[in-house]
């Protein structure tokens, strides 16, 4: 019936904030259907009852009059029961002296409402029934009587409506340790696949300066292609791409490579079809490349650096194979040297264990890199 904000649960203890119940249509009626059914099951057992014991000069309704005022006056007074159970949910969260008393103050007030609504509307609808005045009985035995039936189903109550906060507080954490899992895995993902690293910047800026005199076509072209590089760095809304759009834009950035380097780099594709579909980390292609490059930029040798993509039985692979020195040899890169690893990482937040990174050696000695992807990576 009631429709508290499971935030105020959390983030403020029941000793500190008091609690009103929030309410919803549908909560509301559905809590009212169910108090008349238990009206008209009840008024049928008492007529049964009635019945058994020779009583049948009473007409049905009165039977049926008396347990659906009484389930109804339940229903209005319901609130009460609320109240109390959201500030003192248990002894534990309350203290036991805010427990008992809230409680013991929450019956008082729920057995007189329930027991007045309840004698009000009889006395009202008796006459308007043509049933002549209600008559309720000696006070010394009723009250006692309805009493204690108001006790087993406060106590009933208080025990659903806490059990029920209790699921729902543990739900709401649930959902909001989810979101905030996810809003750390984005975050993760954004910060590890978005880093282009300022020296190849530099490096660009460098190259481009040092031919904008001699060939302004060429200058055009690798402008236009660090343009879509530094947008793609930036402008990227998600942590993975089709493998079409990845070797755009690692050939953009190869282009931007080549020109630094002339014919000491080549660089070959060999894909297989249909896989241009396929989902990859963004930039995974353009780092395992970029590694192979400034591992190996001091040496006199041409490089070659072969991207080959292919599928197995239930996974698909990427592959980056240089004709460098190879994973043994000292390497004249500086910095930290974690693009592997963030590349793991990735990986790792995007497909647990289904996916993983293998280093290796290639048939000329080179470095050689694959990405093992599941099958699920593929839209």
């Amino acid at each position: 019936m009631a429709d508290t904000l499971p935030t105020s649960v959390l983030e403020v203890s029941p000793s500190q904030a008091w609690q009103w119940p929030r309410f919803r249509p549908r909560s509301v009626l559905g809590v009212l259907a169910f108090c008349l059914v238990v009206g008209v099951s009840y008024g049928a057992a008492v007529r049964l009852d009635q019945l058994a014991n020779g009583h049948d000069t009473l007409p049905a309704s009165r039977a049926f009059l008396w347990e659906i005022t009484g389930a109804l006056s339940a229903w209005v007074a319901l609130p009460i029961i609320q109240t109390a159970a959201l500030n003192a949910s248990s002894p534990r969260a309350a203290g036991w002296a805010r427990f008992l008393g809230l409680h013991t103050v929450g019956f008082a007030l729920y057995t007189c409402v329930h027991i007045l609504v309840m004698l009000g509307v009889r006395y009202l609808l008796y006459p308007l029934l043509g049933w002549g005045e209600y008559e309720y009985g000696p006070m010394a035995f009723r009250l006692p009587m309805e009493v204690s039936k108001d006790l087993i189903v406060y106590g009933l109550a208080v025990t659903f409506i806490s059990l029920f906060e209790a699921w729902r507080n543990q739900h709401a954490r649930a959902l909001r340790e989810a979101e905030l899992e996810g809003e750390l895995r984005s975050a993760q993902l954004q910060s590890l696949t978005g880093q282009l690293h300022p020296h190849f910047l530099f490096n660009s800026l460098h190259t481009i300066s040092s031919v904008m005199y001699e060939d302004l076509e060429r200058t055009d072209r690798l402008l236009s292609d660090l343009g879509h590089v530094l947008r793609a760095s930036l402008e990227r809304a998600e942590p993975t791409w089709t493998l079409a759009e990845e070797r755009m834009h690692t050939a953009r950035f190869v282009g931007l490579l080549s020109a630094r380097f002339g014919e000491r780099l080549t660089v070959n594709w060999s894909v297989a079809p249909g896989l241009d579909s396929a989902r990859v980390p963004c930039f995974a292609l353009q780092t395992l490349v970029e590694n192979a490059v400034k591992h190996n930029q001091d040496r006199v040798e041409p490089l070659e650096v072969r991207i080959r993509a292919h599928e197995a039985a239930d996974t698909w692979r990427l592959e980056v194979e240089d004709t460098g020195r190879g994973f043994g040899g000292e390497s004249p890169a500086t910095g930290p040297g974690v693009g592997l690893a963030h590349l793991e990482q990735i990986l790792a937040l995007l497909h647990g264990g289904r996916a993983r990174l293998e280093k290796g050696q290639g048939p000329e000695g080179g470095a050689r890199v694959s990405l093992t992807l599941p099958r699920g990576a593929r839209p």
